[in-house]
């Protein structure tokens, strides 16, 4: 934890304080994604895309921002392969990304981490910015970090 920023680690208790374990774990992501839209600079989207049962595919989830694709094939596009490889991806500029899914045209840059819920894969968070190689590796140990807090929240939650 030493390693997180001051930022993150405040956002962190911000998101702790937030979440209600008491609630539908969709409510506890729409307002993770609506944190994140409000305290991060330069993002034009946020939000979930989560797992069908077969776990083919992602569909969308909360999120914040401009209209989204609403299904994404597991292994397709930043969110699919993410999830597919059960890692964060960074992408610094996603017109060179192999397969980006174009969402939103003014999107430059993306992270995307996969969530957990009672230690099983259910699907992402990603975020998008107008700005090329808006997110460094101080971002992605932030949002990890501001994930493994939703997910230790909400390892009691029912589905």
């Amino acid at each position: 934890m030493t390693d997180v920023s001051s930022r993150y680690l405040t956002l962190g208790k911000q998101l702790d304080a937030l979440l209600d374990k008491e609630l539908p774990y969709i409510s506890n992501l729409a307002n993770f994604s609506a944190l994140l839209w409000l305290e991060l600079e330069e993002i034009n989207w946020v939000g979930c895309y989560l797992a069908n049962q077969t776990k083919t595919q992602l569909f969308l989830g909360p999120f914040q921002g401009k209209p989204a694709c609403t299904t994404i094939l597991v292994g397709k596009g930043v969110c699919g392969l993410a999830y597919e490889q059960q890692q964060t991806l960074r992408v610094e500029n996603v017109h060179e990304f192999p397969g980006h899914i174009a969402c939103d045209s003014a999107s430059e840059s993306e992270i995307v981490v996969p969530l957990y819920l009672k230690n099983e894969l259910f699907g992402v968070i990603d975020i998008d910015s107008p700005r090329l190689n808006r997110f460094d590796s101080s971002d992605q140990i932030g949002i990890e970090y501001l994930v493994k807090v939703l997910e230790n929240k909400l390892s009691d939650v029912h589905f």
